[in-house]
């Protein structure tokens, strides 16, 4: 997996310096997805990874299936990703691309796991701490997991707070056992 990232590292940049010229990150981002998409199907992927099947070849099928979804930009980054045999990374290239955008953006995606679902205002208080916290916007996904028993685990980037009453009596217990 560390080589996949690196290899896609200088295409993530490299479609992220087109984007950022063009003043499109969201559409590079949409493009880049769905070319991830159709790579990572299982048929796809089998076809990339066939020596017989010429790498044109591969190229136009993933340009045909995009249709109008893919730019004349979008279009000439599947062809050198084609002729340099990298549509095999297309996934990690998307991943680095966010990651890249999210930085440019000043905003991070963030998950929260509670046992109940989270009103409305739970949700925005929550989000307004975690921007304070972070100095990013957030984009906040709520989950529900009732295994939890209460409280939540928030995930934002590297920083995870766990503040589920599952955690605290595994923390218990193990303190008790000791």
């Amino acid at each position: 997996m560390a080589e996949k990232i690196t290899i896609a590292r200088p295409y993530a940049q490299a479609a992220f310096d087109l984007a950022k010229d063009a003043g499109d990150l969201k559409g590079w981002s949409a493009m880049l997805q769905l070319v991830a998409m159709i790579t990572d199907d299982a048929t796809m992927d089998d076809l990339i990874g066939n020596p017989h099947v010429a790498r044109e070849t591969l190229v136009d099928i993933i340009i045909d299936i995009c249709g109008d979804n893919l730019n004349e930009a979008g279009k000439n980054f599947v062809r050198v990703l084609g002729e340099n045999k990298r549509l095999n990374v297309v996934s990690e290239i998307a991943e680095r691309y966010e990651a890249q955008r999210a930085e440019a953006e000043k905003t991070v995606d963030a998950e929260v796991v509670s046992a109940f679902e989270l009103s409305d205002a739970q949700v925005a208080s929550l989000s307004a701490a975690l921007k304070k916290r972070l100095g990013r916007d957030v984009k906040l996904v709520t989950k529900i997991d009732e295994s939890i028993i209460g409280g939540a685990i928030v995930q934002a980037g590297d920083l995870v707070i766990d503040g589920s009453i599952s955690s605290q009596l595994h923390k218990l217990s193990h303190t008790l056992m000791s």
